[in-house]
């Protein structure tokens, strides 16, 4: 088995992250890639009627072509069924062996209200710092992803490339 994967890797060796302009390759022509964000699956680590699992993830990410950084913002409901925002810069890890990357984001968080308002750090003005990291696999334009939402939940999203 172990001689299975050993000859299977030279085929994965080469990956690069497709270019949404197949006639261009990536840091030539167009300037970036747009990318729509979609999630309507969360799991909370510990379980509470209360919790929304259903987000209804929304958003948009702009990736320069000739850089690994983005920026991006979503909107969602969150754990509390509370109309939330998300806007954020961060940094894409690609392996570059396989069609797996890392991602790390920093960004504002704005949405949690009244009796939710402490359930994130620093949400003393009703808008709170973020950091979000997420692992995902990438085929030509989907891409999904695994991310982490703090100490409370992992979400799942569904990505796609134009």
């Amino acid at each position: 088995m172990l001689a299975s994967i050993a000859l299977a890797a030279p085929a994965w060796a080469e990956y690069e992250r497709p270019s949404v302009w197949p006639e261009h390759a990536i840091g030539e022509g167009p300037t970036g890639q747009w990318t729509l964000v979609t999630s309507n699956l969360v799991t909370h680590h510990r379980s509470d009627p209360e919790h929304n699992n259903r987000p209804g993830l929304l958003g948009l990410e702009y990736s320069r072509a000739d850089s690994d950084w983005l920026a991006g913002g979503v909107t969602f409901r969150n754990s509390f069924s509370q109309r939330s925002q998300y806007a954020y810069v961060g940094r894409r890890f690609d392996s570059g062996r396989f069609p797996v990357y890392a991602k790390l984001t920093g960004g504002v968080l704005q949405g949690y209200r009244g009796e939710h308002r402490d359930k994130i750090p620093l949400n003393r003005l009703g808008v709170a710092p973020a950091i979000v990291p997420a692992v995902g696999v990438q085929m030509n334009r989907v891409s999904s992803e695994l991310v982490v939402l703090g100490a409370s939940a992992l979400a799942l999203t569904v990505n796609y490339d134009f």
